[in-house]
């Protein structure tokens, strides 16, 4: 028998889960994906009545305007679109017909949505899955009943087209329903990416480098092409070029388990190009500028979703 998934403050990310895990379920062959995901995760199947895959969606919104666009936008994923309910300033009634609420709305409103009369009551012994910026586990128990089992994760935008990379908090180990809570906590996020399970003394690190990460790639990737045009080469062809090269050499590392450094070394040959663009980049001190980018946007994260100082 299956279960009833619900996103709160069903926005871009919302979305992209309930599409992906939507997409996950329909029966029809699909393009077989290029990596095999992380040890520890799997690839949903279509298993209809499965404890762990959902046979119901709720997604609530605040306004009407977004309601019709969600309805527009599920409609478009054929007939297991319409398993999607679509509904309007009702959080608690649909967190009372839920078994997993996710919880998908800006950082600074969860506080107040949680605080909805009848909320809490609703979400007593479900469990509640964030994917909050900076909202500790600690600060999301406070606002809910102690029964509650709260997981935090930290999803990124490539899950938009199922190439995401989420970082999820570990399940209490003395939880007795821990392993259905995992087997659908993974039968989710492995739809839209890979998926891997981290402490949550982790999440500031990987805020920056998995959720900030695409746009420092982009930075990279755009200075690539800039290059490309400098020497002459057509716009179009230099960002297709650029793209499609740190495309192919992320798939060498993680489908071939190929390190970086190897990778690098492979290409470079003695008295080549490769080299001397290398130095270039090391005398511009761009592998230290990197990380140290991590660290400061790590330091930053660490204060989002706290209260402001006085």
């Amino acid at each position: 028998m299956g279960y009833t998934l619900c996103v709160i403050g069903c926005g871009t990310m919302g979305i992209a889960v309930l599409s992906g895990v939507i997409d996950s379920m329909d029966p029809r062959p699909k393009t077989t994906k290029w990596e095999s995901h992380t040890p520890g995760t799997l690839t949903p199947t279509a298993e209809n009545g499965s404890s762990d895959a959902p046979s119901h969606f709720i997604a609530t919104v605040r306004r009407e305007e977004s309601a019709t666009k969600l309805r527009s936008t599920f409609g478009a994923l054929g007939s297991l679109g319409s398993m999607v309910e679509v509904v309007t300033g009702q959080n608690k009634e649909a967190a009372m017909k839920a078994d997993v609420v996710l919880l998908c709305c800006k950082p600074q409103l969860a506080a107040s949505i949680l605080a909805e009369e009848g909320l809490r009551e609703a979400l007593r012994g479900k469990l509640l899955i964030s994917i909050l910026a900076g909202v500790t586990i600690k600060q999301l128990e406070d606002m809910v009943d102690p029964s509650t089992k709260v997981i935090r994760t930290m999803p990124n935008t490539p899950c938009k087209i199922r190439e995401g990379m989420t970082v999820v908090s570990t399940l209490p180990a003395d939880s007795p329903s821990s392993d259905l809570d995992q087997a659908r906590i993974l039968r989710i996020f492995s739809s839209i990416g890979r998926c891997r399970f981290l402490d949550e003394k982790h999440f500031d690190a990987c805020t920056a480098l998995s959720g900030s990460g695409p746009a420092f790639a982009c930075v990279f990737l755009e200075a690539m092409a800039d290059g490309g045009v400098m020497m002459g080469l057509p716009r179009a062809e230099a960002l297709e070029l650029a793209a499609q090269t740190l495309q192919g050499a992320a798939r060498m590392v993680l489908q071939g388990g190929t390190h970086p450094a190897q990778l690098k070394d492979s290409v470079t040959t003695p008295g080549g190009c490769t080299i001397a663009g290398l130095l270039m980049l090391e005398d511009g001190r761009v592998r230290s500028t990197i990380a140290r980018t991590i660290q400061t946007a790590t330091e930053h994260a660490s204060q989002l979703g706290q209260p402001p100082k006085k």
